[in-house]
């Protein structure tokens, strides 16, 4: 299994130039106001709904701004609902559900390229005007769909054939980590290797965290660290900006918004 994992490592690599382009539309499309919505059944919708989760916690951004969409609702989260996935009418309509719009990008994602959900969620974004991407784990010509961009990572025949929730997943798993991580750290949400835009209101683990990077980020020592953080009521870049300009929580949003959010803009 470990070897034939490596094939979605592989698989990735040899799609840098496109998933570097997904990311430039992610980006445009956040820079407009846009959200990034995945939609997918099985695994790949569970995998879509795992990123669109875990970019507010990392990311501190709405909820709103990157969805995930699966077949079958949050009950498919937890039990396979397998006849869902056939029903393309269920794409579209959840992608009117959303009220999509072109400032949006719509990424389907389906290991084989085949689940009518996903054609009819990509075809009901297109004709509302939105991007969309395309990201499978098999070869473009085996895959009849209408795509601003199309992903192909084929990572070939699984250890127990048809199983597409092992290496094929794995595949998805590293894209999409790719095109939202990237998309993010164009937003400004990361400095160097560090998550900036934390919010440390959550649990005592992100406060820890977000006191590390400030003290990293301004040579405090950590009681001086905290007392910062304090004051820039838990958000981790503000009191960055806060202490390296001398201002107020109030200034510092200023600063922040006249910089687009780039803290390597306020401090080098």
């Amino acid at each position: 299994m470990n070897r034939e994992d490596l094939q979605a490592l592989a698989a990735v690599r040899r799609r840098a130039k496109e998933l570097a382009a997904a990311v430039r539309l992610v980006t445009a499309s956040f820079a407009a106001g846009g959200r990034l919505i995945y939609a997918g059944a099985g695994t790949s919708g569970r995998l879509g709904v795992l990123d669109a989760a875990e970019c507010p916690p990392t990311f501190s951004t709405d909820p709103a701004m990157v969805v995930g969409v699966i077949a079958g609702g949050a009950a498919a989260l937890k039990r396979s609902v397998e006849q869902v996935e056939d029903d393309p009418a269920a794409g579209a309509a959840a992608i009117r559900a959303l009220a999509v719009k072109p400032s949006d990008v719509v990424i389907g994602i389906a290991a084989g390229g085949t689940t009518p959900f996903v054609h009819g969620a990509l075809a009901e974004a297109r004709r509302r005007q939105a991007k969309t991407i395309f990201l499978t784990c098999t070869d473009r010509r085996q895959v009849r769909a209408a795509a601003d961009l199309f992903i192909g990572l084929p990572t070939g025949p699984e250890v127990i054939a048809g199983s597409t929730r092992l290496k094929a997943a794995t595949a998805t798993k590293l894209a999409l980590n790719t095109i939202s991580t990237l998309a993010m750290v164009q937003m400004g949400k990361v400095y160097g290797n560090l998550m900036v835009d934390l919010d440390v209101t959550k649990n005592r683990k992100l406060t820890d965290r977000g006191l590390r990077i400030i003290m990293e980020l301004t040579a405090l020592k950590r009681p001086q660290a905290a007392r910062l953080l304090a004051r820039a009521g838990g958000k981790v870049k503000r009191a960055v900006v806060m202490h390296h300009h001398r201002c107020s929580a109030a200034e510092a949003d200023r600063r922040l918004e006249k910089a687009a959010g780039k803290l390597r803009v306020l401090i080098g």
